[in-house]
């Protein structure tokens, strides 16, 4: 007996749309069944984007989806390597969260303290789940990733030897590193997150959501990794190598004040360039002279380098074994893409 055709019909619409299961109304993605909701993205929405929008920003709602789309795929990826400390019982314990907590805190007294905590909109027991979380996902890169990176003198020596002239200076160096964050979105960044600013406004608020982290203990390097859009200096955390205090004069009076003022491990505040916003951190200062291999500022630096390739070569490469094993559906995603179909019907 054939079946009539409309039978046919109903079923494709059926697989193709029509019977396709909706998510839980505050479901905006789930990591192998765990769900991410919409009230946690709008939270991490609103931390990374503190800064009030504008009049012009709150009428461009596709400029925030982006931003939200971002800020999705961040949790989503969180997600995935929380589960994955989870597995290997990585978990930071209650002790640890304390310490780091105390050690967040340290610098302020308690109401500056409050204040950074409403500026983030956190509660501290929130944010101490966040710590949690932040030192779970440390100790898992540290077994699955820094324990197994080996650098041996040889690696140094071939390193020196390649780069021997390097490590002549004809004058006094400054080594930096940087963070920047561009208005416009660039196809050539690379940064771990695939993160972009969209426009002036949106990176104002990222760079502002930066400089918070780093007042909050988070390493440098790792952000500059994670979010700068520099694509020649974010693979290496944002390292600029050896800037010779006569290019500093080329540059823009204040920060080459502000930068001959900072000491060894500061950070700069914000600065807004040409390129965009940036914030710099001076890791040494050197005199003039040929550098031995022996000196052990050397060996510290080349061995940091290496460590730091590796490092993130092996991490993007986790990231993206552990997505293609991860089952993930970005339910808000898709309802982005679903609002935009029935608005062109």
């Amino acid at each position: 007996m054939k079946r009539p055709f409309t039978l046919y019909v109903l079923a494709a619409a059926c697989l193709l749309n029509s019977c396709r299961q909706s998510p839980p109304s505050n479901m905006a993605a789930s990591v192998n069944g765990r769900p991410i909701t919409y009230d946690d993205l709008e939270k991490a929405y609103k931390i990374q984007f503190p800064t009030p929008p504008t009049p012009a920003m709150q009428a461009s709602e596709d400029s925030m989806t982006v931003g939200k789309i971002e800020v999705l795929r961040s949790l989503i990826d969180n997600e995935i390597m929380l589960q994955r400390a989870e597995k290997l019982g990585l978990i930071a314990v209650a002790s640890d969260v304390e310490a780091r907590f105390n050690e967040v805190k340290a610098p302020y007294t308690q109401e500056e303290f409050q204040r950074q905590l409403a500026a983030r909109r956190l509660t501290a027991d929130e944010f101490k789940a966040q710590l949690r979380k932040d030192l779970s996902i440390a100790k898992l890169w540290n077994k699955e990733i820094t324990s197994r990176i080996s650098i041996t003198d040889k690696d140094v020596s071939d390193f020196y030897n390649a780069n021997k002239a390097g490590y002549n200076f004809a004058e006094p160096q400054v080594h930096l590193a940087q963070i920047l964050v561009t208005p416009n979105p660039d196809p050539n960044v690379r940064n771990l997150k695939g993160d972009k600013a969209q426009n002036e406004e949106h990176a104002k608020k990222k760079i502002e959501m930066l400089e918070g982290r780093l007042k909050q203990g988070e390493d440098f390097a790792m952000l500059a990794q994670n979010y700068s859009e520099d694509p020649y200096t974010s693979p290496n955390g944002g390292d600029l190598g050896y800037v010779p205090e006569s290019s500093l004069e080329k540059a823009h009076v204040d920060i080459r004040k502000l930068v001959m003022a900072m000491q060894a491990g500061q950070v700069s505040p914000i600065l807004r360039t040409p390129e965009g916003y940036r914030m710099l951190k001076v890791i040494s200062k050197e005199p003039a002279g040929q550098r031995d291999l022996n000196d052990p500022r050397v060996q510290q630096e080349i061995r940091g380098t290496l460590l730091n390739r590796k490092d993130q070569l092996l991490r993007a490469s986790y990231y993206e074994v552990a997505r293609n094993e991860a089952q993930v559906v970005n339910h808000f995603a898709a309802s982005v893409l679903d609002n935009t179909a029935s608005k062109v019907k």
